[in-house]
């Protein structure tokens, strides 16, 4: 019944039929072939949503869209512009910063991509950059939403794993700077080989301005992050003091945000919150059904037989990973696919907090990597251009950050020095 279900949901999946249906048909039909009372799939998928971690997911959801109706993406793109605007390839450098900043506060490539490339794509083709690499350097840089935290995608992996929040966010600080070095290296080639200069040179008053403007904003990942690392609260707590944060700076501070553009921006989440969650409980039903045909276990021992050490193994599982982002959505494919690989990596002596590094890293270049890429559609509706014509642009930027996530499965250390240290 097992190879049925796994038809049955490619068959969906090929058909279109959305995820969160895909897998809560496949799973009832194999759970009523099993001859397992049908009272179960109601039963999990109250289960599938019945944790406190999980409530981490809608409210960082909300601050990131919180953010962008106040403006605190705006000032983060400001005062990195007065930073560093005026070398060559800036507005490149801009942007990818930003997102850098922007995912420390959402945790979502989508938000991170729809607010600062709504504002960053049109300033660098207005200085003459190819509109087609400034979109495929927005989906790369979105990308890092989800590697440097908070990130939701290490929350759905937590809770399918059952390790701690604080742990991951801690190990995706130094891969998510690497990731970002690599990117803002290749753009400033890329813009010195081409001739993108800078923008004009501000003054440090002007500079000091644009700080004092942005403060407020630049302020909150130092909250969030330093209320988790200082224990002063949970990362599920982090996620609600950010809603609080963003509310109180957009309301008393930028005074930009209304009552009118609250409720607006609360049912944008709701929205986006209920796809979430709806996928969630589907996958934890999915998930239930494996773990009784022991699945899992089943997997863990012939990939150890295979591989034989934990080398080949990271090859292979790398290959593997790379090949599922490019068609699932993180989300899905984190609440699937982490449970059963996870018992493999930790019996051939991989440390769970560098496993989980490694398919987040995964999933997120597999968000970039055509055919179904969400980064690459949100990127190119924002510029106003073509799918297709991102695709070439983005092959460099797909080939780095390979080529780093490879240094990060092999040098354990660059995920697990910053646990070790805090610990």
């Amino acid at each position: 019944m097992i190879v049925v279900m796994f038809i049955v949901m490619f068959v969906l999946f090929l058909l279109t039929v959305p995820v969160a249906v895909s897998l809560g048909l496949a799973s009832s039909i194999t759970i009523l072939g099993m001859n397992m009372p049908a009272g179960l799939v109601a039963q999990r998928f109250f289960t599938g949503l019945n944790s406190f971690t999980l409530l981490a997911i809608p409210f960082f959801i909300l601050a990131g869209a919180l953010m962008e109706s106040t403006g605190i993406s705006k000032r983060i793109v400001d005062f990195v512009s007065s930073m560093v605007g005026h070398y060559h390839g800036g507005l490149a450098t801009i942007l990818i910063i930003s997102c850098m900043f922007f995912g420390a506060l959402s945790g979502s490539a989508a938000a991170t991509a729809a607010a600062i490339g709504s504002i960053m794509i049109p300033s660098m083709v207005k200085r003459g950059y190819d509109v087609r690499f400034s979109a495929a350097t927005q989906a790369s840089a979105a990308g890092l939403a989800v590697i440097i935290p908070p990130s939701i995608s290490m929350i759905l992996y937590c809770v399918a794993t059952n390790v701690s929040i604080t742990d991951m966010f801690v190990a995706g600080v130094v891969p998510g700077i690497l990731l970002g070095l690599t990117e803002i290296l290749y753009a400033w080639y890329v813009c010195r080989k081409k001739g993108y200069t800078g923008d004009k040179k501000h003054t440090w008053k002007e500079r000091g301005k644009s700080f004092k403007d942005a403060i407020w904003a630049l302020f909150m990942p130092v909250i969030i992050l330093g209320g988790i690392y200082g224990g002063f609260f949970t990362a599920t707590e982090a996620s609600a003091v950010a809603v609080a944060y963003a509310i109180l700076v957009g309301f008393v501070i930028y005074k930009e945000l209304t009552w009118k553009k609250l409720m607006a921006t609360f049912a944008e989440a709701a929205i986006l919150v209920a796809v979430i969650m709806l996928v969630l409980s589907t996958a934890d039903l999915f998930a239930y059904v494996l773990t009784s045909a022991q699945i899992p276990n089943k997997v863990a021992e012939w990939f150890i037989g295979i591989a034989g050490n934990k080398y080949l193994f990271l090859i292979m599982i790398n290959i593997f990973l790379f090949i599922v982002g490019m068609f699932f959505d993180p989300g899905p494919g984190m609440i699937i696919l982490a449970p059963i690989l996870m018992p493999a990596a930790v019996a051939l002596g991989i440390d769970p907090i560098h496993f989980g590094i490694i398919m987040v890293i995964n999933f997120s270049i597999g968000a970039i990597t055509p055919p179904f890429a969400v980064n690459l559609f949100v990127s190119s509706q924002v510029a106003g251009i073509k799918y297709e014509e991102i695709v070439k642009p983005i092959l460099p930027y797909i080939g780095l950050l390979v080529v780093d996530l490879l240094v990060i499965s092999y040098v354990p250390p660059l995920s697990l020095i910053l646990p070790n240290l805090l610990k």
